[in-house]
């Protein structure tokens, strides 16, 4: 069993991270990151955070140090080359309309394989950056994979895009990490519904603390 990804997807990410992500996030976007020294080096971990913008993703992937997994369109592996390159950075596939059980076989794959995999624990964009109603799959892949959990508020990003404006704009953005949370014993939903909300509570509790 792995204990992390693959060299050459570690390769890339830092190629991608130093060359792209990190620049803009400091530069561009006047990034502060808090808490790194919370995130485990390597081993299978679920990074769970709340979600505003489409440049979430690789932000996250950037301020946790190592390479984040994420589900993706099953026709995207299908472009020559993008497909290649996506995998190797850590995306994979789900088939359109049946997410919750190609996504769960999936990352539950890239979990044994020693990757972070990442969940947005609302699902979908908010556009406060706050997590109504969450959804149990992360805490399910916890279980099942008996996988820590560790919370990630991104605070700022809803902002970098606006409808109407083709370019992102130069808004400050804060990532705070907590600390990481233990997967729930089983997979029993009561279990599954308090580590979520426990999931929930950090985030929103990081969020709160602003810029």
């Amino acid at each position: 069993m792995r204990d992390r990804e693959p060299l050459i997807s570690l390769a890339l990410y830092h190629l991608f991270k130093w060359s792209v992500v990190s620049p803009m996030l400091h530069t561009y976007l006047r990034g502060h990151i808090y808490g790194a020294e919370h995130v485990p080096s390597r081993g299978r971990l679920l990074v769970v955070a709340n979600h505003a913008s489409d440049f979430d993703p690789p932000i996250v992937s950037n301020c946790v140090r190592r390479p984040v997994s994420y589900m993706a369109k099953e026709e995207l592996f299908k472009v020559p080359v993008l497909g290649t390159a996506i995998r190797l950075y850590g995306a994979y596939p789900v088939k359109r309309g049946s997410a919750d059980r190609s996504a769960i076989r999936a990352a539950l794959s890239q979990l044994e394989a020693g990757w972070a995999v990442g969940v947005f624990l609302q699902g979908t964009r908010t556009p406060d950056a706050r997590i109504p109603e969450p959804k149990l799959g992360a805490a399910l892949l916890a279980a099942k994979a008996q996988a820590p959990l560790l919370p990630v508020s991104l605070w700022g990003t809803q902002a970098i895009l606006v409808k109407g404006s083709p370019l992102p704009r130069s808004m400050p953005v804060t990532v705070r990490i907590g600390e990481v949370i233990a997967p729930p014993a089983s997979t029993d939903r009561a279990e599954l519904e308090a580590v979520t909300q426990r999931c929930v509570a950090a985030i929103h509790a990081l969020h709160d603390l602003g810029r």
